[in-house]
């Protein structure tokens, strides 16, 4: 079932320790999720490929409204947990409450913490940590016009 995917801290972390020391190299990431598009599953496709096991840390609803507004998420935390996990690339995923995944990043302790090309390494939360643990940063080139809330806009100008 995909909703065994979904941990709580305490698993995760655990499951994390477990893959590393089985040799597996963890790639960590994060995001809000809202409305999944193509530029969200090629992100996730190429994270995964980085590693071996792919967490995905989720924005809750609470945290996704205080980052994008009151009218978002348009999809609930259950539903977008729940359709992350179904993604056969991602191996858990952990909601999270805070505005960044600074704490978990730190709980975790990733082997690689991966973002959009919208970012550099320096702007990265968590990528200063990741680095003084012995592990590594990455981007990925985002795919060009797909965005959630490029997609809200064009729904709104089709009414």
């Amino acid at each position: 079932m995909t909703a065994e995917k979904i941990k709580s801290l305490p698993e995760a972390i655990e499951q994390v320790r477990t893959w590393q020391e089985a040799g597996e190299k963890v790639v960590f990431t994060n995001g809000c999720f809202d409305i999944v598009h193509l530029g969200h599953i090629d992100y996730l496709e190429k994270a995964q490929a980085l590693g071996n096991r792919l967490v995905l840390g989720l924005n809750t609803d609470a945290s996704v409204q205080r980052l994008k507004g009151p009218h978002r998420p348009v999809v609930d935390e259950e539903a977008r947990a729940r359709l992350m996990a179904a993604l056969s690339f991602v191996d858990t995923v952990i909601l999270f409450n805070e505005e960044t995944p600074e704490a978990l990043i730190e709980a975790l302790k990733p082997d690689i913490l991966v973002k959009g090309d919208d970012y550099t390494v320096q702007t990265i939360v968590g990528a200063d940590f990741v680095i003084s643990q012995g592990g590594r940063v990455e981007t990925i080139p985002l795919v060009k016009g797909y965005s959630t809330t490029g997609l809200i806009e064009k729904i709104k100008e089709s009414f």
